[in-house]
């Protein structure tokens, strides 16, 4: 699930490079421990395996159908950050705005796949289009049969988020490279509620909640920029274009991941250091995307820069490899443990047209 660093689950491309491999939202999400006292009979257990399926189905529809509002929190290690959200259906249109409520103010407007980033401090329009639909709370783009080749699906236990009562789905990896997850979803309407993202030690990486929620009508006006005026304000355009990048390949990617992907993109950078309003720094990127249908991983390709180090770093359950290759610099992002993205990084080919 990915946004500004600290929010590497919105999939908000205007904030840079991490931003825009941030699949949003990633969003947190988590696998728990089955628990110990499980039914033995296989017949039990691929019942359960049915049933959890398809709150997997019923949660995709939910957050992309209903109307709702609500605020939520996304914790990564130490940070934790609010955002609230309004979604509604108008017609065949899909609305939805998004506020930053902690740090510098932000807001995101969404029309179908359109995305409007207002940012008032150095009075900028950011203009996007939407690269993946897998933002909180509509977090699953894969098929449940799809993801049960690579994840132990089962029913969890029953929980109360935000004044509802709520029932869970764990996916529990089945290999090292990829993260499990726990998704808690709303009984009467399926809507995701809660989604954790858990390491093969159970710790919690990620984790992004509703705490306060409403569902059902939502009126129009709540989905309207909080600024009326902009005429004095710039405009930028983060132009995304389908781009053939078919001479670079990763020779191993983790199983179950797909390239699903390639696009040219100018990423812009909202360059607001402290006590500064700079306007934002702007360079065009290639991007080369994979995702299981749960998590995703991105390689950007850009002209190789004497100013950048190599080297990883993890924040929460993203974890990002910088490198260089020949005259090319590349910056290898995803929502897989440090070993998946180590061995994208190391396989990756470049062959240029003849």
């Amino acid at each position: 699930m990915r946004r500004p660093l600290a929010w590497l689950g919105l999939v908000l491309a205007c904030s840079g490079i991490v931003a825009a491999a941030a699949r949003a939202q990633g969003v947190a999400r988590a696998a728990a421990p089955v628990a110990n006292g499980a039914a033995p009979a296989s017949q039990a257990a691929v019942s359960s395996d049915k049933e959890a399926e398809a709150l997997l189905r019923r949660a995709q529809s939910a957050a992309q159908r209903l109307s709702y509002a609500g605020t939520f929190v996304y914790q990564q290690g130490s940070q934790v950050r609010t955002s609230r959200i309004t979604h509604l259906l108008d017609g065949r249109n899909e609305l939805e705005k998004l506020e930053l409520l902690d740090g510098r103010p932000r807001e995101y407007i969404r029309t179908n796949e359109d995305i409007v980033c207002y940012l008032p401090e150095s009075r900028t329009l950011l203009l996007e289009k939407r690269v993946t639909n897998d933002v909180f709370p509509a977090i699953v783009s894969g098929r449940p049969e799809d993801l049960a080749e690579h994840y132990t699906i089962r029913r969890g236990g029953a929980a109360r988020i935000a004044g509802y009562e709520a029932d869970s789905v764990q996916l529990s990896p089945r290999d090292k490279l990829r993260y499990g997850y726990t998704l808690w979803t709303e009984r009467g309407s399926g809507l995701p509620l809660r989604v954790q993202t858990l390491a093969d030690n159970n710790e919690v990486v990620e984790q992004i909640t509703f705490t306060q929620l409403e569902i059902g009508r939502i009126d129009r006006s709540r989905v309207k920029p909080s600024v009326a005026d902009t005429r004095n304000w710039r405009t930028e355009n983060a132009v995304v274009q389908g781009a053939d990048l078919s001479g670079w390949s990763v020779r191993s990617v983790p199983a179950g991941f797909r390239r699903i992907g390639e696009i040219r993109r100018r990423v812009i950078d909202s360059g607001l250091s402290e006590g500064h309003a700079k306007g934002p720094a702007r360079r065009e990127v290639s991007q080369i995307v994979f995702s299981d249908g749960l998590s995703a991983i991105s390689v950007f390709i850009e002209p190789a820069s004497q100013s950048k180090t190599e080297g990883s770093v993890r924040q929460g359950a993203m974890n990002i490899v910088g490198k260089r290759q020949g005259d090319f610099w590349l910056t290898i992002v995803g929502e897989a443990p440090a070993e998946a993205i180590r061995q994208v990084a190391n396989s990756i080919e470049f062959k240029p047209a003849k």
